[in-house]
């Protein structure tokens, strides 16, 4: 891999952002000291947004992935974090402060035609009660933990409710 100095600054930002996360799935960091020299892109990032609590999750109702985390691809000159903050904006109308930790990094692919990428997941707390404004066509709806969803991603909700049990009585930062 490009030696990080010699990284783009979103990219950059990104792999510091990997070396913070408190979970680590699918050989995350092994998978991106392995890729190629020329990788840059794309960055995936999501919004885990729980209520105060921590018993719910806001999702997205997304077309063919079915209920997902708001969440998307980070522009190219975009650190991961604004980019997590904008997705969540976009889809849901909120404005909220994400905590200073990525809750977790990993390694997917978003379409089956698509290549794996780095995903970061951030996460946040906000009332149930707020206000959301979700994109035409992608509902909200804050979804119970401890009740499955139809996703194309059900391991999810198991990985948010590992940090959820890590982080509920501590700091989460």
């Amino acid at each position: 891999m490009t030696p990080p100095s010699r990284l783009p600054p979103a990219l950059r930002a990104a792999v510091a952002e990997v070396d913070r996360a408190v979970f680590e799935y699918d050989g995350a960091r092994a998978w991106l000291r392995a890729v190629p020299r020329d990788f840059a892109e794309p960055l995936a990032v999501e919004a885990w947004v729980f209520d105060p609590p921590m018993h719910q999750v806001l999702l997205v109702r997304h077309r063919w992935r079915g209920w997902v985390p708001p969440g998307g691809a980070a522009e190219p000159d975009e650190g991961p974090r604004d980019a997590a903050l904008r997705e969540l904006l976009e889809e849901t109308g909120l404005r909220t402060e994400l905590f200073p930790r990525p809750a977790a990094v990993a390694v997917r692919s978003f379409r089956h035609d698509w290549p794996a990428t780095l995903a970061l997941s951030y996460a946040a707390t906000v009332d149930p009660g707020a206000t959301t404004s979700p994109e035409d066509g992608q509902p909200v709806d804050w979804t119970p933990l401890d009740e499955p969803w139809a996703s194309v991603f059900p391991e999810d909700r198991l990985r948010m409710l590992a940090y959820v049990s890590a982080v509920r009585d501590r700091d989460p930062g």
